[in-house]
């Protein structure tokens, strides 16, 4: 039978709390900010100091990066790398206000919502253009969106997690299942966006990254629907690899390691100073630290716990951002005997989360009983929990009929994510704690870079695996309906019943209704443990003392031309109409 509700204060031990104080001493300074204040702290002079690779003088930044995007082309990727690249590029109709991450205007100055919320018109702005020199208009978003919802089959098996079936349900082979009706344009800068039913979640979900307007002539001639193009082992189109949108800075290569991304003359909005911008793939994370201390970069991403207190003793800024990501062990219920839920309550007794976390994450993390974030204010006080009980998890285990055979677990290699900065360090103790309950453990280590995310959500000979979730935008439905909104090869998860209830939360308006659902919703997960949810860490980005200013994000919408540097001139406002 499910365990009975046990509820747990969290406590870390007083010296894991004096190792990470400078940590989140310096974190707080930047959690929520637009410009976070920089630490008073400097970098010490070095004797003979290497040329940074900033140029003051010609504003050019560069940023070490965990891997190498998946492609460029937001519709059909939903991995951090990839976005942080493709936000600088295109723009969505809704942006983030950087203080409270609530929907903001962007392309769009403006929306209202119509027919009861089946319906919505959006004022576009009229100064905008594509970097390919074409008009940004209705007739643009209406081709987005188009494209968005045609997508032929072929082309959206290129990621089992893209953000159009997430937000609207189903593609235009399946209408009757598609939240998504249709686009208008009113007029040459206004659009109506009808829906087949109300959804709550839409203004916020826009300002996804996978929602960035690209230019309509550049995905017919780039041929944006066509995998034609390998690389890395993945199949992309042209288009992913030189896209074309209407952000402050325009695609200029795609290297070996490397992405580099030049200032638009004619953006619309302010220009920013940084004219260069270059990414850098630097999986491991020591190698990160190194190459900011030599200012090879200017700061890099996934801070890790090993590595803070080095770059605090530098004098570099650590810029804590509020948790908005979820850690999870998923499990795999096509699995021989995975399908059973005392099972899985065996599997949520043995792990420590306490354990688990302590010197394994920055300061500021906490476990997690849930999948939805405490920033979304629906948080179940009640919900179902699994104490640490190894005792009883094999107990569970034998009651399941579990003989012993080899459970795989993978988990990833040479990464850092910003739910998962040392996997190998996580995956060790998370291995320890199941094999001391009875589980016989074989590990699948697999290189991020070799397809760990396509073998995690595709059907293979798993039991078990080590991913997370970070949200793009503020809504429960970014976590809830993305996980398990409907069935995923990742779980081999079937509950009518839960698909239901996130369909129907998705459109309910905001108040306690709507608040309830939710909890209800997290209530049934806690009781089936499709998977389960480990933690809700702290990510931390880095910059050295050059930068005076970064937009740090918890949905990490951080766009490169808000950042301000020191002794860098600001260059003149253009002049294009």
């Amino acid at each position: 039978m499910p365990a009975s509700p046990t509820h747990r204060r969290r406590t870390l031990s007083a010296p894991f709390l004096r190792a990470l104080a400078a940590v989140f001493v310096l974190g707080l300074t930047a959690c929520t900010a637009a410009t976070p204040i920089p630490t008073t702290t400097t970098a010490a002079p070095s004797a003979e100091p290497s040329a940074p690779v900033g140029d003051t003088t010609t504003g050019t930044f560069t940023f070490g990066t965990a891997a190498d995007p998946s492609g460029l082309d937001p519709a059909l990727v939903a991995d951090t790398e990839s976005y942080r690249i493709t936000r600088q590029l295109l723009e969505g109709l809704v942006g983030i206000d950087p203080l409270t991450s609530e929907p903001a205007p962007l392309l769009a100055t403006s929306w209202e919502e119509r027919d009861e919320g089946r319906a919505y018109a959006f004022e576009l702005r009229e100064d905008v253009v594509f970097h390919d020199g074409e008009p940004f208009n209705a007739a643009a978003v209406c081709a987005n969106f188009e494209r968005w919802y045609t997508m032929p089959p072929e082309t959206r098996e290129l990621d089992a997690t893209i953000a159009f079936k997430s937000v609207f349900k189903a593609f235009s082979d399946s209408p009757e299942e598609s939240v998504y009706d249709s686009c208008q344009p009113l007029g040459e800068h206004e659009v109506l966006i009808r829906l087949t039913g109300r959804l709550a979640s839409f203004i916020p979900a826009l300002a996804l990254p996978a929602f960035g307007m690209a230019s309509p002539k550049a995905l017919q001639e780039l041929n944006a629907n066509e995998l034609t193009v390998e690389r890395d082992g993945r199949k992309l189109s042209e288009f992913a690899l030189s896209p074309v949108g209407t952000g402050p800075f325009t695609f200029t290569k795609w290297s070996e390691g490397e992405v580099t991304v030049s200032a638009f003359d004619e953006y619309w909005g302010a220009p920013g100073e940084i004219q260069t911008v270059t990414f850098r793939t630097i999986p491991h994370t020591a190698a990160r630290l190194r190459a900011l201390l030599s200012e090879e970069i200017d700061g890099y991403d996934f801070v890790t716990v090993d590595n803070a207190a080095e770059l605090a003793r530098e004098g570099q800024q650590i810029l804590q951002r509020d948790p908005y990501s979820v850690l999870y062990l998923g499990m795999n219920q096509d699995f021989p005997g995975v399908d059973d839920v005392l099972f899985r309550q065996a599997v949520a007794h043995a792990i420590d989360k306490e354990s688990l976390i302590e010197g394994r994450f920055l300061a500021g993390t906490s476990p997690a009983n849930q999948f939805i974030p405490p920033k979304l204010g629906v948080t179940n006080e009640e919900i179902t929990e699994y104490e640490y009980n190894p005792e009883l998890s094999a107990e569970l285990l034998d009651e399941a009929g579990y003989d012993g055979e080899p459970l795989p677990f993978h988990y990833p290699r040479n990464v850092s994510r910003p739910y998962l900065s040392s996997p190998e360090k996580v995956y060790a103790e998370l291995s320890r704690q199941l094999t001391a309950a009875g589980f016989n453990i074989q590990p699948v280590p697999t290189e991020w870079s070799e397809g760990y995310l396509e073998t995690v959500q595709n059907e293979d000979n798993r039991a078990f695996h080590l991913l997370g979730w970070s949200g793009s935008y503020q809504d429960p439905d970014n976590f809830v309906g993305a996980l398990f909104g409907s069935y995923s090869k990742e779980f081999a998860y079937r509950d009518n019943q839960l698909f239901s209830k996130i369909a129907r939360a998705v459109t309910l308006p905001g108040g306690e209704e709507r608040v309830a659902a939710y909890q209800d919703i997290s209530e049934s997960i806690a009781v089936d443990i499709p998977a389960v949810p480990l933690a809700f860490p702290i990510s931390a980005a880095v910059v050295s003392p050059r930068v005076l200013s970064y937009p740090v994000s918890p949905v990490m919408h951080e766009v490169f031309n808000s950042i301000d540097l020191a002794d860098v001139e600001q260059p003149a406002p253009s002049t294009a109409s």
